[in-house]
């Protein structure tokens, strides 16, 4: 149980140690061994106290946190040259970076079409295929990916495929003239297109709904640009039951990656514009995807003319329940004249302008994800903002460490021993281990390391909720375990946030670097059993 009785004690130890003691990882002075028993202090009797001071700047590479970069949907596998995005100049640093080094996760919006050209036929099961080869250039580099599927046409071509209307789904020109073959549009509420589309995300959810590869999947994709808005209906009286379809269809596909939608205030709308005033049943039909393990995206951050206060309370009401990732609204690279902004604070011809815009309103929403976007915009956080992008890094997302944990060095095997760990989140956002696609799957855990930092022994914390986890809060718990099956002998403790799914091995990274190993332990004191 938590111990928050303890705090108080706790804060007075960790000022006089933060005074007495140095380093990043550390035992507090008092014996030979550098450290001193803590027990007449509140903490158990006989046990060793460690501190360990976060590390605020390495890029942690964790799900659901961090930077997005975006891959265009004509792009091959060699683009990390071609569009320079191995050799990014940064005017602060002496050499280039590569993007894929801040980066985490690639995401690409892309057609229904070219994943899936013929019915029964999928990209993915093709190694020669271009999008199969750029989807292994991302993963190769220990990356994952995220998708939005597109199947409107209006603006971009034939983003469903031609199989689907051969099969008699009905479906709609481009208003704005492009009649053309090339430019229609499946109705959304058409019977035919949704078994063909129900087929497809079943069978694209066998090859994807995996979180060692997947991100998160931006799971609505209708309307244009799959932004969920401008939709053309057969009959608009079946919004809510397209909603309802395509939400529950994702929802049941994917188990184990998460979901995410765009909180447009006129999602599912045939509004003309892309905007207006708030419908509604908007928050009735987002509430229902949330119900559904849905967590949140925006695709227009920056955009003041957009994203305005019933955006900021929406994202408000669902802060540290779902994880909130941002889309910057401008293209400050030629296509959108983002000096109109109705801000007043963006200038022509500077886009470090919009990027400055862009952190704000993430920082107010407490995003987990920022993204890069694509080409020049990806530039311009390079070449311009790179202290925003080192920003984001420390203060964004999740950042979780343990600064104090205290633990006994001498015990004898089959015994009961108590261990007191608290744990802090240096980010504004929150480790989400609340959705349902993640069910509390990841724990704090003990280990036992024998001198080849092999594990011997793991204990799981099940009491641990990361996502509690905030901004400020620290969070101390009292972990009673036995060592029963132990041997005798010397070993190390060690400490991890691990994977229950996966046979508690390491899950997640620690914004910790010293005594850090490779498999993602951090060792922290030995431990002799007798």
């Amino acid at each position: 149980m938590k111990i928050d009785k303890m705090l108080s004690v706790v804060r007075l130890w960790s000022l006089a140690c933060l005074l007495s003691c140095s380093g990043t990882l550390s035992a507090c002075s008092g014996g030979d061994d550098g450290a001193i028993d803590e027990g007449d202090k509140g903490l158990p009797a006989g046990n060793v106290t460690v501190k360990v001071i976060g590390d605020k700047k390495t890029v942690l590479r964790n799900p659901l946190n961090g930077w997005v970069m975006y891959m265009g949907r004509g792009w091959d596998e060699n683009f990390w040259t071609t569009m320079g995005y191995d050799n990014m100049k940064v005017p602060e640093l002496a050499t280039p970076v590569k993007v894929s080094d801040y980066a985490s996760t690639c995401y690409i919006r892309t057609s229904w079409s070219s994943l899936n050209p013929s019915e029964g036929v999928y990209v993915w099961n093709d190694p020669n295929a271009r999008l199969t080869k750029l989807f292994k250039s991302a993963l190769d580099r220990n990356m994952r990916l995220s998708f939005r599927i597109v199947v409107d046409g209006r603006d971009q071509g034939l983003n469903t495929p031609q199989y689907v209307f051969d099969a008699g789904a009905a479906s709609y020109p481009d208003p704005n003239g492009n009649n053309g073959e090339s430019r229609k549009s499946p109705y959304p509420d058409d019977e035919i297109f949704q078994q063909k589309y129900a087929a497809f995300i079943e069978a694209f959810a066998k090859e994807f709904d995996d979180p060692d590869k997947v991100d998160f999947i931006d799971a609505y994709g209708l309307g244009k640009w799959g932004e969920a808005h401008t939709m053309v209906y057969k009959d608009y009286a079946n919004k809510e039951k397209v909603f309802e379809w395509i939400t529950s269809l994702y929802s049941r596909c994917f188990k184990k990656v998460p979901l995410v939608i765009n909180y447009h205030r006129l999602v599912g709308a045939n509004n003309t514009s892309g905007w207006g005033a708030v419908a509604s049943d908007t928050e009735k039909l987002l509430n229902s995807a949330i119900n559904k393990g849905y967590s949140l995206r925006h695709d227009a951050f920056g955009m003041t003319g957009y994203y305005q206060d019933w955006e900021k309370q929406f994202a408000e009401r669902w802060n540290y329940k779902r994880p909130i990732i941002m889309e910057g609204g401008w293209i400050t690279g030629g296509t959108h004249r983002y000096w109109i902004d109705p801000s007043g604070k963006y200038r022509e011809g500077h886009p470090e302008d919009v990027r400055q815009g862009e952190f704000d309103a993430s920082a107010e929403a407490h995003v987990n994800m920022m993204d890069f976007r694509v080409g020049d915009e990806t530039n311009s956080w390079f070449t311009k903002c790179f202290s925003l992008v080192q920003r984001f890094v420390t203060e964004g997302g999740y950042r979780l460490y343990p600064d104090m944990i205290s633990l006994p060095k001498d015990v004898t095997s089959g015994q009961k021993v108590s261990i007191v760990h608290r744990w802090n989140n240096m980010g504004w956002g929150y480790c989400p281990t609340n959705i349902p696609q993640w069910n509390q799957k990841y724990k704090v855990a003990f280990a036992l390391l024998d001198n080849n930092d092999k594990v011997v022994k793991v204990f799981v914390d099940e009491q641990t909720d990361l996502s509690t986890w905030l901004k400020g809060k620290p969070t101390t718990y009292n972990f009673d375990l036995t060592m029963k099956g132990v041997s005798v002998g010397v070993y190390n403790w060690a400490v991890g946030l691990v994977d229950t799914t996966k046979d508690n091995e390491i899950g997640l990274q620690m914004a910790v670097t010293k005594n850090l190993i490779d498999s993602g332990w951090v060792r922290l004191l030995q431990v002799t059993v007798k």
